[in-house]
């Protein structure tokens, strides 16, 4: 943990990561700073990075994004020239939300979020597996999400 976050610090990032769109008077106001104070420490945040930006969450539904799934990917060569070939694909693709390099049997876990099944198939005919340097493949659907956040676990004095 960033050693030169204090209780006032933590409590702010934890109502922002709450309620993003929440006012700098309802943050001031919550923990017992002047407005001026809090908007200080707000820009000291965003300045040193711990606040790493803002965005709206989406609903996939709403947008027609019905299907989910997990990739996990295996590399067929791990040199530094496959892997930057493969990370910058990855980075084109919108499909794919989060990619994530692992320890263990998979060098990669995608989490792609498409229309529907054929859409899915397309993705992964036409991009992933004719992407050179992949070699194993293992896909995974999600049926329901039972916990989905993007707080992180802010621990406060």
């Amino acid at each position: 943990m960033n050693s030169s976050l204090d209780r006032t610090d933590l409590r702010i990032l934890a109502l922002l990561q709450a309620n993003g769109r929440a006012t700098n008077a309802e943050i001031a106001e919550t923990v017992n700073l002047s407005a001026s104070a809090c908007l200080r420490r707000v820009q000291k945040l965003e300045a040193d990075g711990v606040i790493a930006g803002y965005a709206a969450q989406v609903d996939p539904q709403a947008l027609g994004l019905g299907l989910q799934a997990f990739v996990r990917v295996q590399l067929e060569k791990h040199g530094s020239a496959a892997v930057q070939h493969f990370v910058q694909s990855v980075q084109s693709w919108n499909e794919v939300v989060a990619c994530h390099a692992l320890t263990g049997e998979m060098d990669y876990l995608l989490q792609v979020v498409v229309s529907d099944l054929d859409d899915f198939s397309r993705f992964l005919l036409d991009k992933l597996l004719n992407e050179s340097g992949v070699g194993d493949v293992t896909s995974s659907f999600v049926l329901r999400t039972v916990k989905h956040t993007r707080a992180l676990p802010i621990k406060q004095a």
